[in-house]
């Protein structure tokens, strides 16, 4: 049976979902409608990635009610975000969905009960958890072979406005909450899960333009149930256009020093005279987190990035952002 999908905000970061699906799975998922509340943004999808014969909504309540759909791709900004998680697990329709899920706890664990009680298949979209090199050193994690994390440092840097929404912290919940909640996740992925976070964050470069209400430097730290620490320091003012996100690991027996999700080199440092080794790899990370979903939806298993890892992420970064506002180390509950 060949699923049919729909893809419910119809913005620039949509083009790479509906890409992958119409070059890579013709024979097994047809876009056969496309929604956002600017009707002529989806009507523009349509053309373009189904030759005009996918229907066209603006409501995605009338979308999920008409098109008889399996899965679902949602590309909305976090403040975009409603009842279409609860409304697509009443109608059985699998799930992609672009982070941040939600820009509240509640609001994210309220997807999460929806979608397990639904039993629908979920993914979020945490891409660089499928890079080649994060998926060999969390290998070497799993086996024991890299011995215990205990230091992670992570980088994001960038300089753009952006859309004017994302400079507002009312709907995009701010840089960290939005951008760099990819190296959060990151963290949480190769390091477990976090005991504590504390935060400093504040606007230095962008006092002077209008809305512009999210912090633009921040430098984050977290502790890790199991003792590793790690850092992440980021920034919207750094070199123009330019998005750098790099990240190291030290574990007992292994360097790892990312220069992205496909490329790294490992230093082992429990056998002084091993040459290091070198991983460069042009894997299509959102090919592969869309394959591990569809391998999800016609066998079953699970998903490696299901809501429930989605909200737990959201959880970390959204008490970055408590602690920046108090000044003080926040606990995290699990």
């Amino acid at each position: 049976m060949i699923l049919r999908a729909a893809i419910l905000g119809c913005g620039g970061f949509a083009h790479k979902h509906a890409h992958i699906l119409t070059t890579f799975f013709q024979e097994e998922v047809e876009l056969v409608a496309f929604c956002d509340r600017n009707e002529w943004k989806a009507r523009a999808f349509g053309d373009q990635y189904s030759a005009g014969r996918a229907a066209v909504f603006n409501d995605h309540r009338t979308l999920l009610d008409q098109a008889k759909l399996n899965l679902l791709v949602v590309c909305l900004p976090p403040y975009g975000h409603s009842d279409e998680v609860e409304l697509a697990a009443a109608h059985g329709v699998h799930l992609l969905m672009e982070k941040p899920i939600a820009l509240s706890s509640e609001h994210a664990w309220r997807m999460v009960a929806a979608a397990e009680q639904a039993g629908i298949q979920t993914q979020v979209g945490f891409m660089n958890r499928f890079g080649e090199a994060v998926e060999q050193f969390h290998s070497l994690l799993a086996s024991g072979a890299a011995g215990p994390a205990g230091l992670m440092s992570a980088r994001y840097f960038c300089n753009s406005l952006h859309a004017p929404w994302w400079r507002v912290r009312e709907k995009s919940g701010g840089q960290l909450v939005e951008q760099v909640i990819h190296m959060v996740d990151l963290m949480r992925y190769l390091l477990g899960e976090p005991a504590t976070v504390y935060s400093r964050q504040a606007n230095l470069f962008h006092r002077d333009v209008p809305n512009y209400t999210v912090e633009d430097v921040s430098a984050t730290v977290i502790s890790f149930a199991g003792g590793a620490l790690g850092v992440i320091y980021a920034t919207n003012g750094a070199i123009l256009d330019r998005w750098i996100s790099d990240y190291r690991v030290v574990a007992q027996n292994v360097t790892a020093d990312f220069a992205d999700a496909n490329q790294a080199t490992f230093y082992w440092t429990d056998e002084p005279g091993r040459r290091p080794t070198t991983i460069t790899s042009t894997k299509d990370i959102y090919l592969s987190q869309m394959q591990d979903l569809l391998a999800a939806i016609r066998n079953g298993g699970a998903t490696r990035t299901p809501l429930r890892e989605g909200a737990k992420t959201l959880d970390l970064a959204l008490a970055a952002a408590r602690s920046a506002e108090v000044r003080a180390e926040i606990s995290i509950e699990q």
